[in-house]
């Protein structure tokens, strides 16, 4: 039985499989079960480590720099692949994030947290690198946009399922970090290990080169992948910890502000990737950026001018809601690229995305300790490069025409 479960078909021959165990499907469930445990770390992380481990800006900072090496080491997907099916690695990189999550209030030090941390990013971060390449391999490019924005609400409900959780039992039962943090990383390493049991290994049509591999009809999507990787990790590590540090926030307190952005999420996420599919990556794109320099500039004032929390509480909503719109990067990628390129530029993009990420928030974190106003100004500023940038995607890319500065030319027959 086991055997016949795990045989290898194509996308043509899946089609006759249940609903449920269509590629779709194990997109669908992976999308469901990793915010289980990524959500419960995240929603837990700033209370966690400055009650237990007395963390200051600094000491955040540097715990995000660590994080994020493995994602800057996501290249080595391309030679893990060589080896191993990219849904294979994606599954057990899934159980290795749900391990190292439930292990995390066991090292309530900070270099503990930091090597513990590590473990739980190599699983997150290989994870996305191969779930980002699945995606553009197995899902048409005409429904991808929708597609995509449908696994974007599916990934909030599991979120919104772990938060909810957290803040029903919290405080009910008096519950521990440790306890918690078991719970849900526990589940997301069991819903992976019944995924690889489950699920047939699905082969694409066009196979994937294993090398690494940099074009320069590339560019702009490396250069656009470079500042959202720099642009995020601003508003990863710093708004959150604002909430906190600032405005005092407790352990449920944040969970229902990530609760609040994960109910919207849900309901706007499929609608915009209709907006993608229907006004195209270049329009969606230069309004994800106008919106968030607008909201850094906004954050900046927070610290200038005073300002309370409830603006804090709306920005913070809004800025999860434009960062949804990202999925336009994805699919101006999947529209000019290769077939045989997605997997190895998913993993080389998948690195520069986290080349700024390896050194700014250990940079950020001590710029934070005396002007927590100029880090949101600096990411205005890496949102205004973004949009620039997004201006020079063409309204329909394609193999021949990547950018406004390139015309398309006719390209052979495969």
């Amino acid at each position: 039985m086991i055997g016949d479960k795990i045989r290898t078909v194509t996308l043509e021959e899946a089609r006759a499989l249940p609903r449920w165990r269509q590629p779709i499907g194990l997109l669908i469930l992976m999308a469901l079960a990793m915010p289980i445990a990524y959500s419960t770390w995240s929603a837990l992380l700033n209370n966690f480590v400055i009650e237990v481990a007395s963390f200051d800006g600094a000491d955040i900072g540097l715990l995000h720099t660590v994080r994020e090496i493995p994602g800057f080491l996501a290249v080595g997907v391309i030679a893990l692949i060589i080896f191993i099916r990219e849904q294979v690695l994606g599954l057990v990189s899934l159980v290795l994030l749900g391990v190292a999550t439930g292990l995390t209030a066991q090292f309530p030090s900070l270099g503990g947290i930091l090597v513990i941390t590590l473990f739980s990013s190599i699983g997150f971060h290989y994870y996305e690198t191969v779930n980002q390449s699945l995606q553009l391999q197995w899902l048409d490019k005409k429904r991808a946009p929708q597609v995509l924005g449908w696994l974007m609400a599916a990934g909030s409900g599991g979120t919104l399922l772990a938060y909810t959780l957290i803040i029903l039992t919290w405080r009910a039962y008096d519950l521990s970090y440790s306890t918690v943090y078991w719970a849900g990383g526990g589940f997301t390493a069991l819903v992976a290990i019944a995924a690889l049991l489950l699920y047939p290994q699905f082969e694409a049509p066009n196979p994937q080169r294993k090398q690494m591999i940099l074009r320069r009809r590339y560019w702009l999507y490396y250069a656009l992948q470079f500042m959202a990787g720099a642009r995020r990790q601003i508003f990863i590590v710093f708004a959150g910890f604002m909430m906190v540090e600032r405005f005092h926030f407790d352990v449920h307190e944040v969970a229902g502000l990530f609760m609040a952005t994960l109910v919207l999420n849900m309901m706007v996420a499929p609608i915009l990737g209709r907006v993608v599919a229907v006004f195209g990556e270049r329009a969606a794109l230069v309004f994800e950026y106008i919106g968030l320099a607008v909201i850094f500039l906004l954050y900046a004032g927070i610290y200038l001018f005073d300002w309370g929390v409830w603006l804090a509480i709306v920005l913070y909503i809004v800025d999860h809601l434009f960062f949804s719109l990202a999925l336009a990067i994805k699919t101006y990628f999947q529209k000019i690229a290769d077939p045989g390129d997605i997997a190895p530029t998913a993993a080389v993009a998948f690195t520069i995305n986290h080349i700024a990420a390896v050194f700014l928030p250990v940079a950020l974190g001590l710029l934070w300790l005396t002007s927590p106003m100029a880090v949101f100004l600096m990411a205005a500023g890496m949102a205004l490069t973004s949009l620039v940038l997004a201006t020079l995607i063409p309204r329909h890319p394609e193999p021949g025409h990547e950018t406004v500065l390139t015309l398309a030319t006719p390209r052979p027959a495969e």
